[in-house]
Order: C-alpha cells, then structure tokens, then sequence
C-alpha cells in the first residue's frame, strides 16, 4: 500500500458504499481522510469507526452555496486527495418513462457535484504544484446499459470531464483520472437488481445472473477492491487522464 502520511483526503459520498470504503483505505495508508455527504449520522458512524484521522462535514455537492461552505471550512487545510464518489443510481425505467426532474436529479449530483468540488478544490492543489483528483465514474459509462439511460450520460460525462481536466491542469503537476467500476457488491446494485426483476418479470437471481454473467470472472467487485485500487492509482503519479477498469473483466 501506499504510504500516504501526512496527505489530506477529502472523500465525497463518505457516509456509506464506496465512499466509506474509500475513505478507509485511504486512512489505513495514513492519510488524514474527510468525509462528505449530506447524511450526519451515516458520516459520523464511519469516523467514529476509524477513528483519529478522520472527520465528517455535511454538504450537498449539487448545491453551490453549500460546496463553498465547505471549502470555507476547510480553508487552511491542504487538501490534496480529492476523490469524486458521490452519485445516485438515477431510475430503473425506458428513456421515455424517465421524467425530467429524475434526469436532473441524476445529472446534478453525479457531474455537476464533480464540476463543483474540482471548482472550490483545484485553485489550491494547482497553486502548491501538486494534487491528485481521482473521479469515480463507472464501467456503465463505456458500455450500453438500456434502462440506465441517465446514469450511463451521466458517467460517461464524467470520463469526459476528467480526461479533458487532465490537461487543463496537468502542466501545473495535479493529476486527474477516473476509476470505473463495474458491478460493485452492495445495497445500490441488490436495489437495481430489485427494480429490474419488477421492470422484466424476472426472479432477482435471474436479473443479477443476467447482469454478473457478462463480466469475464462471473462475479461483481467488492468495495474492499475500489477501495484498495484507489490507493493504488495514488501509488502511480505518471498517469494522468486516465481511466482505470476495475469490473471483473466486464468490458474486456
């Protein structure tokens, strides 16, 4: 692992899932971690679980006003490990049953609430020489998923955005990649298991067979592999504008 003591890492989407593994991979290579999210009480449960290190601040990365509090908090701190996780999973539904206010809804958290974070953070990193931005994106925004139509725009705006960041400031030595997940073991995926075996008339089982079975080692990640391949992208600081796959071979 990666030693990375004395780094301040600011995690969105901490309180549960992938952000609360993040943040504890993060924190377990030494990095002092903060976690975001709107919920206090999920947020407080992880600190509380990782103890020093690691604190919590509540903030709607959608929100503008509420992303400037934030880095207002947090002015002073050399924040220089920003990791973009938060996002919703948006509805389960055909293009056209899918109403503008939920791909709004889905579009505001999941690309505008990295465009703001990277706004209210990068004066900073490209001011030192130095940082790393790591966007959470998906294997969903680099292959068809029908159904999933805003959350497959939304993430593959996000592959956009960083590759285009990448070289707005690069020159300045902050990195910015991507990891894209693939099916990751948890409650998000058993919801939208859920919601397509009521979509297709499908069993659950048969819906999250019909979905794992396209991943070359028939299985979904864990948040444990997310967790420890986010620390591994920090390990490796000539790559930049990238996208790093971490879906069981589902693209392969």
């Amino acid at each position: 692992m990666s030693d990375l003591r004395g780094r301040i890492a600011l995690v969105t989407g901490g309180g549960s899932g992938l952000g609360a593994a993040i943040a504890t991979a993060l924190h377990t290579a030494g990095a002092e971690v903060v976690i975001v999210g709107r919920d206090a009480t999920r947020l407080d449960a992880v600190v509380a679980r990782l103890g020093e290190r690691a604190r919590a601040l509540t903030c709607d990365v959608s929100d503008e006003v509420s992303v400037r509090r934030l880095a207002d908090h947090l002015e002073g701190a050399e924040v220089s490990i920003l990791v973009n996780n938060a996002g919703i999973a948006g509805p389960v539904a055909a293009l056209t049953d899918v109403t503008p206010g939920e791909w709004d809804e889905v579009f505001a958290v999941n690309v505008r609430g990295t465009f703001l974070m990277a706004r209210a953070f990068l004066p900073g990193m490209v001011a030192r020489g130095a940082g790393d931005v790591i966007n959470v994106a998906s294997v969903s925004g680099k292959r068809p998923l029908a159904h999933r139509t805003p959350y497959t725009a939304s993430k593959m705006a996000i592959l956009g955005l960083t590759a285009s960041l990448a070289f707005e400031v690069g020159p300045a030595g902050v990195t910015v990649n991507s990891l894209s997940p693939g099916p990751v073991a948890g409650d998000r995926m058993s919801r939208n298991f859920r919601l397509e075996a009521e979509r297709s008339g499908r069993t659950v089982a048969q819906a999250e067979e019909a979905f794992v079975s396209r991943a070359a080692l028939g299985r979904m990640v864990t948040e444990d592999e997310v967790g420890s391949a986010v620390v591994a992208m920090l390990a490796m600081p000539g790559m930049c504008g990238a996208d790093v796959d971490l879906s069981a071979g589902m693209i392969a």
